[in-house]
């Protein structure tokens, strides 16, 4: 059985000391979209050893189901020009359809992950630690409807030292949020 632990109505997985989210655990352009979002108050964060951070090796170390762990990334595809952008997240156990769903939502000829460097400095997060929540205004979140299902999930906090756990459905709350059902398989 995996060990949990309550913070308001979010009942963290794994063996991690949840909290409420406090500015200096997540990153800034997280802390300034928390304080606008009537969501917030869903959302706890807790500390990580950053060279844990990635997926695997998080949920190993912290007893998180990959089930209950989400990733998102950041897609570019380009049309006439101009670069388009995206946030996918879906489970950890699964992969978003890049060439195939995401493509045709950003109406471009080919999608892919966006170069580290651009995601880092246009979302003023940490690489391994990006999240859908404070990303680009104009940027759609696209969420994998397979997320939903889930009661709570882990994504990231901006930063690679600490993890959000928040209801799954409060995702679908985020203001560029679309749910599509087979984002990812």
């Amino acid at each position: 059985m995996t060990p949990h632990s309550t913070v308001g109505d979010v009942t963290g997985p794994g063996n991690l000391d949840w909290q409420p989210v406090v500015p200096d655990l997540v990153a800034d352009a997280v802390t300034a979209a928390l304080g606008a979002w009537p969501r917030a108050a869903d959302a706890a964060v807790a500390p990580i050893d950053a060279d844990l951070a990635d997926t695997a090796a998080f949920c190993e170390q912290y007893a998180v189901e990959l089930d209950d762990s989400a990733n998102c990334v950041v897609i570019a595809g380009r049309r006439e020009g101009v670069t388009r952008y995206a946030a996918c997240v879906v489970l950890a156990t699964t992969r978003a359809d890049v060439n195939g769903v995401v493509r045709r939502r950003l109406d471009v000829r080919k999608a892919s992950f966006a170069p580290m460097a651009d995601a880092v400095s246009l979302t003023g997060m940490e690489y391994g630690g990006i999240t859908p929540i404070g990303l680009p205004a104009e940027w759609p979140v696209l969420i994998d409807a397979a997320v939903l299902a889930r009661d709570v999930v882990v994504i990231g906090s901006g930063l690679r030292r600490s993890k959000i756990a928040l209801p799954s459905s409060a995702l679908a709350d985020l203001p560029t949020a679309e749910v599509i059902e087979g984002l990812a398989s």
